[in-house]
């Protein structure tokens, strides 16, 4: 497994775990860091994740209630909820990777974490944001 897909996971775990204690302590990620022996080969991607969704959740989430139809954020699985999150920053601010990596990505996540109906679920709210972001440059 690459080193950015275990950057994934474990940003997958880390946002998972802060949303269920409620805890947005600025040590909060070096704590998990080193509880899960998070790789120092794996920790520079992790943490460009995690920040940047943390940073962007408003932002974020908005774009997904848009674009999951009768699904509010907070109805979706914890698991599923912070894969989406994480494929959408990478979507806006991670021009250096392409959409389609970062959709079949957390599909591939969302199947290994999720649920049997995770990875269509999870496809199907990030191809309409990727339609939608590529519409939009095509616009300008």
């Amino acid at each position: 497994m690459g080193s950015r897909r275990r950057s994934r996971e474990f940003a997958m775990q880390f946002l998972f775990q802060i949303e269920m204690n409620r805890d947005n302590a600025s040590e909060a990620d070096e704590l998990f860091c080193n509880h899960f022996k998070v790789p120092e080969n794996v920790r520079p991607f992790f943490l460009r994740l995690v920040e940047g969704v943390k940073k962007s959740q408003h932002e974020i989430d908005t774009l997904i209630e848009r674009f999951s139809e009768n699904w509010k954020i907070s109805r979706m699985s914890r698991v599923d909820r912070n894969i989406i999150r994480i494929a959408v920053y990478e979507l806006l601010y991670c021009n250096d990777i392409p959409p389609k990596v970062s959709i079949n990505e957390a599909i591939d996540i969302g199947k290994k974490f999720g649920t049997e109906e995770s990875g269509g679920f999870i496809n199907g709210i990030l191809d309409s944001i990727r339609n939608a972001l590529e519409k939009e440059k095509r616009l300008h």
